[in-house]
């Protein structure tokens, strides 16, 4: 069963390779969707696949790499499965 959620990130999650890092997990979970920073601080992301990689991404992003400090991980709500690479977006 595929599984696609939207997901802000927010805490200390900027500067510290947050993205880099949640594009490592994502690839090696074989995930499609995107990563990004927003203006506001926090990361969006878009984590598309199996239900099981999909929700081991989801605790993963709750803890992040060493550098970060997660407050929160919001699924925003289901969006549209995505294909392809996991990719790192620019600043929206």
């Amino acid at each position: 069963m595929v599984k696609s959620v939207h997901v802000e990130i927010t805490g200390r999650v900027q500067g510290v390779g947050y993205r880099a890092w949640c594009e490592e997990e994502a690839r090696r979970l074989e995930l499609s969707g995107w990563v990004r920073n927003c203006r506001s601080g926090a990361v969006e992301a878009v984590f598309s696949g199996e239900d099981a990689a999909v929700d081991e991404m989801l605790g993963a992003a709750e803890a992040g790499p060493a550098c970060s400090n997660v407050h929160d991980v919001r699924v925003i709500g289901d969006v549209e499965s995505y294909e392809g690479e996991f990719e790192v977006r620019p600043t929206e």
